[in-house]
């Protein structure tokens, strides 16, 4: 897993636009899979998913150290939207045909780290890990930034301890740019941060 939220636990976006565009706001995947604009419509939807996936989250997410509660994810995906009309954060859910109105994970592409890049963070639900959900939907995501103007660098990052996390940009052909020291902010991180890089 790979941040899919900003590193604070409040979204805190850029102050400058990082793009003059804008992503789809619905992505269709092979296999039933969809990406969708995040919105406060499935405020309910992701609170549910995240408070279920606490235990399978908390070690390479800060985020999930407590459960949030429904206020709290309102204002998220409040936040969120402001960020995706700002042109800084482009937040997503992923979804199933076969699970109307489920949340089966979230995928961000975020504008935090400098002009001309987009970070892609992302996390699935322990109950659908290992079926490739998390590298189509990655995939498509670095289609969708690298086809925005400006836009001529997607990274992903994760800890050196998440190699599952590590195998999803391995597969997409992401070169490893470097190994960065990095502050500890959930307990299963080593402080060793993989900067996974692709360019236009």
């Amino acid at each position: 897993m790979s941040p899919a939220q900003p590193r604070s636990c409040g979204l805190a976006p850029p102050a400058v636009e990082v793009t003059a565009g804008r992503p789809p706001e619905r992505l269709r995947l092979p296999g039933g899979l969809w990406l969708r604009r995040r919105r406060s419509t499935h405020t309910e939807a992701l609170n549910r998913a995240v408070r279920a996936n606490l235990d399978h989250l908390r070690p390479w997410m800060e985020w999930a150290a407590e459960a949030p509660s429904r206020a709290q994810t309102a204002e998220l995906t409040r936040a969120g939207a402001a960020a995706w009309e700002a042109g800084t954060d482009f937040m997503y859910l992923a979804c199933l045909d076969t699970e109307p109105g489920g949340v089966i994970g979230a995928f961000g592409l975020h504008g935090r780290i400098g002009p001309g890049a987009l970070e892609i963070g992302y996390w699935v639900a322990a109950g659908h890990v290992g079926r490739g959900i998390a590298t189509a939907a990655a995939g498509a995501l670095t289609e969708a930034a690298l086809a925005l103007p400006g836009i001529t660098r997607v990274e992903i990052r994760c800890d050196q301890a998440n190699g599952a996390s590590a195998a999803v940009p391995r597969k997409l052909g992401y070169r490893l740019e470097r190994i960065a020291e990095a502050a500890v902010r959930a307990p299963g991180e080593t402080g060793r941060q993989l900067v996974w890089v692709l360019e236009r």
